[in-house]
């Protein structure tokens, strides 16, 4: 069995041992720390050098029938896979120690640690599966827990219905998705789901799609992998979702999961169907600064700090869609760079969001104020979450964003096209950003303490060790993004040379 195999495996191995009586809370952290350790050690032994090569690969055939595509348990790493399988081992962690005791948990802490393990699973082997019908499978098999855990362990009377609402939205951007993916294959005329033959033969003239229906899969691509990133305006269920759902649940699904419809887009839509890119570009670009601007300004009128924060992961997607729209070597790796950044940042700040609620009962900006003499660590820690947000020079959030900025504007001509307006607009993303994110720095570190408000013991240990590996994270690959760019920047190489066939 390859590590690939063994990293992909571990957490759903791990959720069947919780299931059949292990120790639930050991058993989570035992195989998250796992998967890290494996990650990095295959980190180390990853070559740059082989430019969009996929390494680790396995293949295992699982069924063939004449004159359809064969399934195959098939996985293998680029760079981009490899930087977001890091991305997942770190949050994976993270929010497993995050996560309440088991004696804390009000219904079955089984249940619990088995979903955490299985959101995580289902992401780490959607990125790793070099099969289509895999890529799709882990993610479906990743949802099913998200929305369980939101009704049965959510925050709010809200939340059954919440659950609701992102089992309808995301269940029809799966769909949509499907139809796309299964409208690439069939285009292509050939009788397999491995994604890189898939690619070769999308770009062989012989077999090549035509134009009008490489329009019609990038736009099935784009609203199905859309929805899933919530790309405006199919944004709403959302930010509900993240306020609702319990803390470890809302770091994996708006750090890791959500990274999945983007990564799609870079590593499927884009080489299979380069003409319905650029014929559908306009679109994406209107769609992005709706994600960016509006979004935006919602972001600003939010009351409390879950909701401020979901609505703020909703807006920064517009970033990472900018770079993709870039599609050049620089914005497509600065769009990779800055989803494993902004995974790792707000997967900080929902944690600390979580502490809050937790400790004080309420997470209302009118309710707190005044904690930053009385917990220093917490609003040291929180400092670090919001300036990484902010895109501040020294964490990893500024050096996807600049890149990004840098591809869109991009290109030999002066003059202001599409792409180089949107980016002016998306520039003053950085500015409503600011201002929502240094107001409830405010609100809550800052002014007087409320009378009523109980102020409790610092973080401990138990809380410091996963915010730590967060921040620690962030500062790492903000003075030094070559960290992940050696890895990102020869995967991003070798798509781009497939798309001009």
């Amino acid at each position: 069995m390859s590590t690939i195999e063994i990293i992909v495996l571990l957490p759903l191995l791990a959720a069947l041992a919780v299931g059949l009586g292990s120790p639930a809370r050991l058993t989570a952290l035992g195989a998250s720390v796992g998967v890290l350790l494996l990650s990095l050690g295959t980190a180390l032994r990853f070559s740059p050098d082989l430019e969009g090569a996929y390494q680790f690969t396995s293949s295992r055939t699982l069924l063939e029938i004449a004159g359809f595509p064969r399934l195959s348990l098939a996985f293998g790493l680029d760079g981009m896979s490899l930087v977001l399988l890091l991305l997942s081992a770190i949050v994976l962690v993270a929010a497993v120690l995050v996560a309440p005791k088991e004696k804390a948990i009000k219904g079955s802490p089984r249940f619990y640690y088995l979903s955490l393990l299985l959101i995580a699973g289902g992401a780490i082997g959607a990125f790793c599966s070099t099969d289509l019908f895999f890529f799709y499978a882990f993610h479906e098999l990743a949802l099913i827990p998200t929305f369980l855990m939101i009704g049965f362990f959510g925050n709010g009377e809200n939340r059954v219905r919440t659950a609701w609402t992102i089992t309808l939205f995301l269940g029809i951007g799966s769909l949509i998705l499907l139809i796309g993916l299964l409208l690439a294959v069939f285009a292509t005329g050939t009788t397999t789901f491995d994604i890189p033959s898939l690619i070769a033969l999308a770009k062989t003239p012989g077999n090549a799609m035509s134009e009008g229906t490489q329009s019609w899969v990038f736009l099935l691509l784009l609203i199905g992998f859309g929805v899933l990133v919530s790309l405006f305006p199919f944004h709403s269920w959302a930010a509900p979702a993240y306020a609702e759902a319990p803390t470890p649940v809302a770091m994996l699904h708006a750090g890791v999961l959500k990274k999945f419809g983007l990564y799609g887009l870079i590593r499927l839509a884009l080489p299979l169907a380069p003409a319905g890119a650029e014929k559908w570009l306009n679109l994406l670009l209107l769609l992005l600064i709706g994600n960016i601007l509006y979004i935006g300004l919602v972001t600003i009128a939010q009351k409390k700090l879950d909701r401020m924060l979901g609505y703020s992961s909703v807006m920064h997607m517009g970033y990472i869609f900018l770079g993709i729209a870039a599609g050049n070597h620089i914005g497509l790796s600065g769009a990779v760079l800055l989803m494993f950044a902004h995974g790792i940042s707000i997967a900080l700040l929902f944690a600390l969001c979580g502490w809050i609620r937790e400790q004080f009962g309420t997470v209302d900006f009118n309710k707190l104020g005044g904690l930053a003499k009385s917990l220093p660590e917490l609003g040291l820690l929180f400092g670090f979450g919001v300036f990484a947000s902010l895109g501040l020079p020294g964490f990893a959030n500024f050096a996807g964003e600049i890149a990004i900025f840098f591809g869109a504007f991009a290109g030999e001509s002066e003059a202001m096209t599409w792409i180089r307006w949107a980016t002016v607009g998306a520039l003053w993303g950085v500015v409503i950003s600011a201002v929502y994110l240094l107001r409830a720095y405010r609100h809550i570190f800052f002014g007087p303490l409320p009378k009523k408000l109980a102020v409790p013991a610092d973080l401990t240990w138990s809380m410091r060790i996963p915010l730590l590996l967060l921040a620690a994270t962030l500062l790492a690959v903000g003075f030094a993004p070559e960290l992940l760019n050696q890895y990102i920047r020869p995967a991003i190489n070798g798509l781009l040379l497939v798309s001009a066939g």
